[in-house]
């Protein structure tokens, strides 16, 4: 009896812990969605679909139809009527130190930058996901960062790290994904050292490989494991990760870009203001340049040659770019607005919005960036034309979740213009 009574409790047990775990893995599966009717910015050759559909499962995009493909049912647990909205893929701030530095003149909030910062340096350890900024980032229709750390004062300062905007504790998606360098003018010395140091470390590194793979040809032992600095110039000669290098002289970018044919990198140019000049040559190179569209007067005695028609100067002579808007941490949900300057000095809709997405997934092997079977599901419905000011987002979804857009701006507005008997400076 005893016996009978134990088995039938192990079995209630067991049917307990399968009926809680079939729960949870309903409550974990993502909802699919089907958003119809929309007008769709693919950022692919499909181009701009009018009355489009597009399905997420998963998380990722599962299918984009045209009006004459649409399946005569749809199957989905959420289905959105568009209403003939522009639906566009999330778009990816890049050059900013988002999650790095909530306020930058509270020195114990900046995490971005340190003395001993090297070619190691990972500032993705410090990101905070759960930073105000990124939902006030994501009101500006961003679902994805390139976070690039000032480091040390190295040539080389560390490295970027790529995170989404989701606010969660697992939204860094790619750590040390890019190496960053520094070059042009200094306030004490010569330029010149710096690029005949990074000239120096690439070279050397290359000989030290080189000898390596002699020393196993001839008598195959295991390779001696080489140090993390060296892993990192290693990387960067096989190709495997970008170099982002900031120079805005034209001699310097010259530099930069004969160091890509001699060590064959994957140079990204960043800043570039004088990249009008020599412009044939980075189209001829295939580089990518990533630069402000707003930045109309110098800077400084490099940048002699912003102006806003740069991008669209750039972009004509066969040039990928990626706009990059300045705000460190802050005001990054702007960079709609600098596509839209770039737009109205030349740049076509579909370059300039490019130049926000696809352009930075491609340049960062980043699974975003295009509206597209099996991209991640970073999408985001708009009220109207995303470049024009007066336009809000109206729905968001990374990785197929839905975003809140309400931040802290939005909730400190409703307390302080909430009815109360008290005066009107206080609240309850």
């Amino acid at each position: 009896m005893k016996n009978t009574q134990l088995l039938t409790s192990l079995r209630y047990a067991l049917f307990s812990v399968l009926v809680i775990t079939v729960a949870t893995a309903s409550q974990v599966h993502a909802e699919s969605i089907a958003i119809t009717n929309a007008t769709v910015y693919t950022v692919t050759e499909q181009g701009v679909l009018s009355q489009a559909t597009v399905m997420v499962d998963d998380g990722k995009i599962s299918a984009v139809y045209s009006k004459d493909d649409l399946p005569a049912s749809l199957s989905a647990d959420i289905i959105i009527d568009a209403k003939e909205r522009i639906l566009t893929p999330g778009f990816i701030a890049s050059g900013n130190l988002l999650g790095l530095v909530e306020v930058g003149s509270v020195a114990t909030t900046r995490d971005s930058a340190d003395k001993k910062a090297d070619v190691t340096f990972d500032a993705s350890l410090a990101f905070n996901p759960k930073s105000t900024l990124i939902p006030y980032a994501r009101k500006g229709g961003i679902t994805t960062s390139l976070v690039m750390p000032y480091g040390g004062e190295n040539v080389i300062t560390g490295q970027s790290f790529v995170v989404n905007l989701s606010g969660s504790f697992d939204s860094v998606m790619s750590q040390q994904n890019a190496v960053i360098v520094s070059l042009g003018a200094n306030k004490k010395g010569s330029r010149a050292i710096k690029l005949q140091t990074l000239s120096n470390q690439l070279e050397d590194a290359k000989k030290a490989l080189v000898k390596a793979e002699t020393a196993q040809a001839v008598d195959e032992k295991e390779d001696k494991t080489p140090s993390r600095e060296a892993q990192v110039i290693n990387a960067l000669l096989s190709g495997d990760k970008p170099l982002i290098a900031y120079a805005d002289r034209a001699t310097d970018i010259l530099a930069l870009l004969s160091l890509k044919q001699r060590f064959n990198l994957n140079l990204v140019l960043a800043g570039a203001s004088d990249a009008v000049l020599v412009s044939d040559e980075i189209a001829n190179a295939n580089v990518v340049v990533m630069m402000s569209a707003i930045n109309n007067l110098p800077s400084s005695f490099d940048s002699l040659h912003n102006s806003l028609t740069n991008v669209a100067q750039l972009t004509k002579a066969g040039v990928k770019v990626i706009i990059s808007n300045s705000g460190e941490s802050y005001n990054i949900n702007q960079l709609r607005f600098d596509a839209g300057i770039a737009v109205a000095n030349g740049v076509a809709k579909t370059t300039a919005l490019a130049a926000i997405t696809a352009n930075v997934a491609d340049s960062f092997n980043l699974n975003t960036g295009r509206i597209a079977v099996g991209k991640n599901a970073d999408i985001v419905l708009w009220s109207g034309d995303p470049f024009e000011i007066s336009t809000k987002v109206d729905a968001m979804w990374i990785n197929g979740q839905a975003m809140s857009l309400k931040s802290r701006q939005d909730a400190l507005r409703d307390r302080y213009i909430s009815a109360t008997e008290l005066p009107r400076a206080y609240t309850k």
